[in-house]
């Protein structure tokens, strides 16, 4: 079983609908398929999730040669020319084009309970340096240095030499969390009055059954699909802002390993001494929203372009969060305590393990102690700054302030 075997047998099914589809956009499902079995069958993948009718929002081809192409300004694929709308007053879409093209992407998005089909175009080499139109200066400069981040479910702490900041991760994407709230309830009161016969006495739902679904309800689930995107779209715009700011204050970027996927899991079945059952709620939901381990990616990818990449230290050896410079010691804290003591001076938790990791050794494993001493009176200084500011704004619990 492999790869190919997969593009082999999706052959057999792309015949049937040669008219509508193309060999190379076959074999990329097929790809996408092999991927998950991969995991299943090699990785740590448990079960292999099929996309429901109408959840498949994209779909690509391999090359611009054949199947979906751009040619002349038009989107070409199986008899279909559509003309793609280019802004050529905008600068960087024009040198973007270019590049030759390495292949195409047609997506297709919810938009006011309605469905818009888009063209991503995947160029071969690297983006356009994007300038300020009005001063020509270059809009996202990186800069030189060393930066500490702490990421943690729903915040991140940046250190560097010209910044501390300590900030909630995709802060908008909670303002749409009470509207799918909202959605999902009234599309359960739907789903229980036009299937009154799917669900059990004490209101559990009945194996093996078929369901109906009215217009309500599909007006129902197509906001919640466009709510969903809407969310999706707003955090990947923030990461990529916030990413931009990081890049800038330094190219050489530290960050811890963490387990997202693990902290997003339910915890154990355990008891208490009263044999009731012990909370398993973890992170998953903040995580889900927030989308931490997606800034680490696209720090990576932008730092690409600058032939540089991330550092991820050793967790388990450095152990950030019990460190302490001043005396070398090394203190664990329980997830509620959100200050940390170093020497005469209460640092807030997060933005403390952000300097330790700013200051790691070439090893990733221990701290660099005189760093630490001879960047620590500067770094309070800017940590007390960003403290008077967070005192004037909105904070999670985890902040501790």
């Amino acid at each position: 079983m492999s790869e190919y075997a997969f593009h082999r047998d999706v052959k057999v099914m792309q015949h049937h609908f040669k008219d509508n589809s193309d060999a190379h956009t076959a074999q990329k499902i097929a790809s996408a398929l092999w991927k998950s079995y991969e995991k299943f069958f090699y990785g740590n993948g448990k079960q292999v999730h099929f996309k429901k009718y109408g959840e498949l929002n994209s779909l690509e081809g391999k090359s611009n040669k054949s199947g979906i192409r751009i040619i002349n300004d038009m989107l070409v694929w199986k008899g279909l020319k559509i003309p793609i709308d280019n802004d050529y007053d905008n600068d960087y879409e024009t040198q973007a084009m270019e590049h030759d093209i390495c292949y195409s992407r047609i997506v297709r998005r919810a938009h006011k309970c309605k469905y818009k089909f888009y063209v991503q175009i995947v160029f071969i080499g690297q983006p356009p340096i994007k300038y300020n139109q009005s001063t020509g200066e270059v809009r996202h400069p990186s800069g030189t240095g060393k930066v500490g981040l702490d990421i943690g479910p729903s915040t991140i702490a940046i250190v560097s030499h010209q910044d501390v900041k300590l900030l909630e991760l995709a802060d908008r994407v909670h303002d749409i969390e009470k509207q799918k709230q909202l959605l999902l309830r009234k599309m359960d009161r739907s789903r229980r009055a036009a299937n009154i016969d799917n669900y059990n006495k004490d209101g559990t739902i009945k194996k093996s059954k078929k369901w109906v679904r009215s217009n309500h309800y599909n007006k129902a689930l197509a906001r919640l699909n466009e709510l969903y995107n809407k969310q999706a779209r707003i955090r990947k715009e923030q990461h990529e802002i916030l990413a931009n700011y990081i890049i800038s204050l330094g190219d050489e970027i530290y960050v811890e390993t963490m387990n997202f996927a693990g902290l997003a899991k339910k915890g154990k079945l355990e008891t208490n001494a009263d044999g009731h059952y012990k909370r398993r709620k973890r992170f998953g939901k903040s995580i889900g929203n927030r989308a931490p381990a997606m800034i680490i990616d696209i720090i990576n990818r932008k730092l690409s372009y600058y032939n540089c990449s991330i550092n991820k230290i050793n967790t388990i050896k450095a152990r950030a969060s019990q460190f302490n410079h001043i005396d070398g010691t090394y203190i664990k804290k329980s997830l509620s305590q959100r200050c940390a003591k170093a020497g005469n001076e209460d640092i807030q938790r997060d933005i403390y393990s952000a300097f330790l990791i700013m200051n790691i050794n070439n090893d990733l494993s221990t701290f660099n102690i005189e760093a630490c001493n001879a960047e620590f009176e500067h770094f309070c200084k800017l940590h007390d700054i960003e403290i008077e500011r967070l005192k004037h704004c909105y904070n999670l619990k985890s902040i501790g302030i």
